[in-house]
Formats: C-alpha cells, structure tokens, sequence
C-alpha cells in the first residue's frame, strides 16, 4: 500500500464510534466500530481491515 492515501471518516452515535476508512484509488471501504472513549483505536481497527481487504484483493 506505501504512501497511498486514506480517508477517515467518524461518526459518533451516543457512546458508539463509526470509523469508515476508504481507499481513494480504489474506494475500497472497511469500517470498525467501537466505544467513543477509544477513537484512536478504533480508527486504528478499520485501517486495519482495509489493508488487510486490500493485500486480499
């Protein structure tokens, strides 16, 4: 994956978080979602996924 770009997009649902990271050459998506407390290792989660969706692919 190298330097290729990520966007990462939260929402927040009472004591929940919704992490989206997306791929932007390929629009690929992984989400993660945890407790609101931990944003960092939620975030953290869905990036995860997506790297390991994108070396699947």
């Amino acid at each position: 994956m190298g330097d290729e770009e990520i966007i990462v997009e939260s929402t927040r649902n009472g004591t929940y978080l919704k992490v989206t990271a997306v791929h932007v050459a390929t629009g690929t998506e992984a989400t993660a979602v945890g407790p609101a407390m931990e944003p960092r290792a939620v975030e953290r989660l869905a990036v995860a996924k997506l790297r390991r969706l994108l070396t699947t692919t």
